[in-house]
């Protein structure tokens, strides 16, 4: 486990530690900068075990000198004590390697937490705006973010399925929607939900009830389609698509209890005509 020991502390107690062979305890701690309990900590859960003398003192030689100037060269880098003892059972530890696996998740970590900061202080800026609205433009901001939300989580996989031009009429429609229009639509979504629950209690796709989430779910498909761009086939195929898209799966799993996507799916092949 050589390593330079360059011009730090560590080093050159390591060095002076080499000269010197073997060392008690209180000897090591003074060399290397440590208390004595901290040499008996490491002893303790298995990072630094030394030798025993017959009268049962620790002893150390020039190889845990050498480990122990690892151990706090790592410590030094904010690495966690019990990744430091399993890294140096390993056969094939090398402590410049690590050093640069470390080095790679802090800059990782770093670029990680540099996102979060802009993000949130987009958040910040974003919510000190909405503050200063009044409540028309705090509605238009809202059916912004919605559609912005839609087009971030589902936008490339239906520009692919519908096309541009489908999905940005839908787009339009959302944003020209009345306040009105717009929590009827959020109301309906929400009925869909409730009576989904009830209709899965019954478990017939073909109940009356169900009838009714189908004719629901129908009117909802059609305030973001339009009147002109909805077909039973086209409704039909959506709801197929649910069952092979996790994230709807969560969507309704999540709202109305598990196998509830799959319900959904099948009270519209039963009740959404051809």
């Amino acid at each position: 486990m050589a390593m330079s020991n360059g011009t730090t502390e560590e080093g050159k107690r390591a060095a002076a530690m080499a000269r010197e062979g073997t060392y008690g305890i209180k000897e090591l701690a003074k060399l290397a900068g440590v208390s004595a309990r901290t040499l008996r900590y490491y002893d303790e859960i298995g990072l630094l075990v030394p030798h025993r003398a017959e009268n049962g003192y620790r002893i150390y030689d020039t190889e845990d000198a050498h480990a122990l100037q690892h151990i706090l060269l790592l410590r030094r880098c904010r690495i966690p004590l019990s990744v430091i003892a399993s890294a140096l059972h390993e056969p094939d530890f090398e402590i410049g390697r690590m050093l640069s696996c470390h080095l790679g998740d802090l800059r990782r970590q770093r670029s990680d937490l540099d996102e979060t900061i802009s993000i949130v202080q987009r958040a910040v800026e974003g919510l000190e705006a909405f503050e200063a609205m009044d409540d028309k433009q705090r509605f238009e901001q809202l059916k912004r973010d919605s559609v912005a939300l839609f087009e971030g989580e589902y936008g490339e996989e239906a520009r692919e399925l519908y096309g541009d031009d489908a999905i940005d009429a839908s787009n339009e429609r959302m944003l020209g929607m009345s306040r009105e229009a717009w929590d009827a639509k959020e109301g309906l979504e929400q009925r869909i939900k409730d009576a989904l629950k009830e209709a899965m209690d019954t478990g017939d796709p073909r109940s009356s009830l169900s009838r009714t989430v189908a004719e629901m779910h129908a009117r909802w498909i059609r305030l973001h389609w339009g009147d002109d761009a909805y077909t039973p086939e086209a409704h039909k195929s959506l709801a197929e698509g649910y069952l092979l898209d996790p994230r709807f799966v969560a969507y309704y799993d999540g709202a109305c209890g598990e196998g509830a996507t799959e319900f959904l799916c099948s009270i519209i092949k039963e009740n959404v005509a051809a």
